[in-house]
C-alpha cells in the first residue's frame, strides 16, 4: 500500500497590502487588542511604522518618525500604548499611542549604524532595561529607562575578535533577579553576558557566517539561531551559565533573517532569504510546513498569543497564516 501523500502547505489566512515598501519588522501587541484581535505592527524600509487591525484587515494609523529611513525593530511595552522603534536614521523612538495619540514622547541616539536590533528586559513598572548596540563596533551598551542612564559597556576581550553584534536577547532566568543577555556576533558566535559583572559566562561557535538572529526559550534553557549560511544551530545552557550546541539543521538555501519560538514554545518559524518561511517543531526540530508564498525575500516573522503567524517580505506584503492550532 503506497504511503500517503504530504497534504500540501496551506495558503495565507489572508495578505495585508499597503506598506508601499519593503517590511522589515513586525510586532503583535496583545494589550491593544480590538475586540479580541491582536493589533500588528508593521516596519517598512520607507521609515512608516503601520499599525494594521486584523479584524478589519487595514492600516489604522501610520507612524512616521526615522526620516525616510527603514525601521528595523518594533516593541511594546507591557502597558500596550507605548511602543519603541528603531531606524537606521540613528534613533530609537518611544511613541505614546494612548486613547488616539500617536506622538513621539522620547528617544535614545543610536551610536551604530548597523543592522542589530534591539532588546528590552522589563523590571517591574515603570522601569526597563535596554540593550542597544553600542559606540565602538563590538560594544553592546545597556541602559536604565526610561531614565535613559547608562548602565554598562559590554566591550569583548580585544582578542575575541568576535565582530560586530548582530543580535541581541535580554533575559532574566525565574531564580536571579541578575539581567543576562544573549548576543550573536559577526564570526558566528553566540555569546552569554552577565551585565552586573559586565563579562562573558560562555560563548560557543554557531556558524561559519554571521548570525542574523536568535531566540531563547528560559523554561527549556534551549535557544535557537540563524546565520548568512545554510544551518540553523540549537543550543543549550546549563545550570552553571555555559552554552553547548546540541546540533544543527541544514538548510536548502543560505540565509536566515529572523527566527521566532512561538510562545507555547511548540513550534518556531523562520524569514528565509529564499522567500520562504519554515515552520518547525521546536523540541524535535523536525521540519513541519515551507510557505512558499512570497516573491522576494522574508526579512521578518512574527507570533500572536493565539498562535497567529505573521511574515514581512521585501515584495511589500505582509501574510498571516493559522497553523497548527495552540491546544
Amino acid at each position: 500500500m503506497a504511503a500517503p501523500c504530504p497534504l500540501p502547505p496551506p495558503d495565507p489566512q489572508f495578505v495585508l497590502r499597503g506598506t508601499q515598501s519593503p517590511v522589515h519588522a513586525l510586532h503583535f501587541c496583545e494589550g491593544g487588542q480590538a475586540q479580541g484581535h491582536p493589533l500588528l505592527f508593521s516596519g517598512s524600509q520607507s521609515g512608516l511604522v503601520h499599525i494594521w487591525s486584523l479584524r478589519m484587515r487595514r492600516a489604522l494609523t501610520t507612524l512616521a518618525g526615522h526620516g525616510g529611513q527603514c525601521v528595523t525593530w518594533l516593541q511594546t511595552l507591557p502597558q500596550g500604548h507605548q511602543l519603541l522603534s528603531q531606524g537606521r536614521d540613528l534613533k530609537l523612538c518611544l511613541w505614546d499611542l494612548a486613547e488616539g495619540r500617536n506622538a513621539v514622547v522620547d528617544s535614545v541616539r543610536l551610536e551604530s549604524v548597523g543592522f542589530c536590533r534591539s532588546s528590552i528586559l522589563v523590571r517591574g513598572q515603570p522601569r526597563w532595561m535596554l540593550a542597544v548596540p553600542g559606540k565602538g563596533s563590538d560594544e553592546v551598551q545597556i541602559l536604565e529607562m526610561p531614565s535613559k542612564t547608562s548602565v554598562c559597556t559590554l566591550k569583548p576581550e580585544a582578542d575575541a575578535k568576535l565582530g560586530m553584534p548582530m543580535c541581541l536577547r535580554l533575559w532574566q532566568a525565574d531564580c536571579s533577579p541578575r539581567p543576562l543577555l544573549l548576543a550573536g556576533y559577526e564570526d558566528g558566535s553566540v555569546a552569554l553576558w552577565d551585565v552586573s559583572e559586565q563579562k562573558v559566562c560562555s560563548r560557543i561557535a554557531c556558524h561559519e557566517e554571521p548570525v542574523m538572529d536568535l531566540d531563547f526559550d528560559s523554561q527549556k534553557a534551549k535557544g535557537i539561531s540563524g546565520s548568512a549560511g545554510k544551518a540553523l544551530a540549537v543550543w543549550s545552557l546549563d545550570g552553571q551559565q555555559a552554552l553547548q550546541v546540541c546540533g544543527t539543521h541544514q538548510l536548502t538555501n543560505p540565509g536566515i533573517a529572523e527566527v521566532t519560538i512561538r510562545p507555547d514554545r511548540k513550534i518556531l518559524a523562520t524569514a528565509g532569504w529564499d522567500h520562504r518561511i519554515r515552520v518547525f517543531h521546536w523540541r524535535k526540530m523536525q521540519p513541519l510546513a515551507v510557505l512558499a508564498f512570497h516573491s522576494a525575500a522574508v526579512q521578518c516573522v512574527a507570533f500572536a498569543a493565539d498562535g497567529l503567524l505573521a511574515a514581512g517580505s521585501k515584495d511589500q506584503r505582509i501574510s498571516l497564516w493559522s497553523l497548527y492550532p495552540r491546544a
